[in-house]
């Protein structure tokens, strides 16, 4: 009888044991793989309608005040019409039916790079210094060449320096000019963003209207930019991953 008994409260106890496990990991935060709780990575904050940069009203220039928006984020960068958002992080863009928060893809970018995502655990936010980014909305029959082309060209209008459109093409030997080496360089600081599949691409084949944007880091482009001195141009050397800059004289 007393075995009997000791043996039912001893599974009572497991039983409550058990049970007591279960409620309290029931009470903690689910988490992924890479520890983060699922709460937090699933959180979505609406966008405010004020935060969506709408090329749509940019294209039509239906909304004046964002159209002078854009126009005064451009000007100190020296460029008109070589993009056509600049954009903050905490905003989005809308192309059409499809709306995308720039933090998504800076996101997408900085994976890419290798480089390491800061979350705070508790609200969610990313952690990313306040960069701006320029976007290029892809028409059809566009390449990745002729979009840097026309981004540097209208940097160096700006500047009245006037580039033809045959001064990025090889001379007669087949070495490559000074533009061409710029923009050659400059195709692994750009990112293609396909908005419709919400991912980064590596080309622009197989485009349809307003499905993919160019996403300029308007910091790093520009950095770049305004240390060439464009008289020494055709000094430059790139060997296929570094810019080598002609020394100051």
């Amino acid at each position: 009888m007393k075995k009997s008994l000791i043996t039912v409260v001893c599974c009572v106890v497991l039983i409550g044991g058990g049970l007591w496990l279960v409620l309290k990991q029931s009470d903690q935060p689910a988490k992924n793989l890479e520890g983060i709780p699922a709460s937090v990575q699933e959180t979505r904050t609406p966008v405010p309608s004020e935060k969506v940069i709408d090329y749509g009203k940019l294209r039509d220039k239906s909304d004046k005040s964002l159209t002078e928006l854009m126009e005064e984020r451009k000007a100190p960068y020296g460029i008109e019409k070589g993009v056509d958002m600049v954009v903050k992080p905490d905003e989005s863009i809308k192309v059409g039916q499809e709306t995308v928060q720039m933090q998504e893809i800076i996101d997408e970018v900085r994976l890419k790079r290798g480089e390491i995502l800061e979350i705070d655990l508790v609200t969610g936010a990313r952690q990313v210094k306040p960069d701006e980014y320029g976007i290029h909305v892809v028409q059809p029959g566009e390449n990745i060449w002729d979009i840097h082309f026309e981004l540097l060209k209208d940097y160096y209008d700006n500047k009245g320096i006037l580039l033809s459109q045959r001064v990025d093409e090889p001379d007669s030997l087949g070495f490559s000019s000074g533009v061409g080496k710029i923009l050659k360089f400059s195709e692994d600081m750009v990112y293609i963003y396909n908005l419709k599949e919400r991912k980064l691409e590596t080309n622009l084949d197989l485009i349809y209207p307003l499905g993919k944007i160019v996403v300029y880091n308007m910091g790093h482009i520009f950095a770049l930019l305004d240390r060439i001195n464009y008289t020494d141009v055709q000094r430059i050397v790139f060997d296929g991953k570094t810019l080598w800059l002609p020394a100051e004289r």
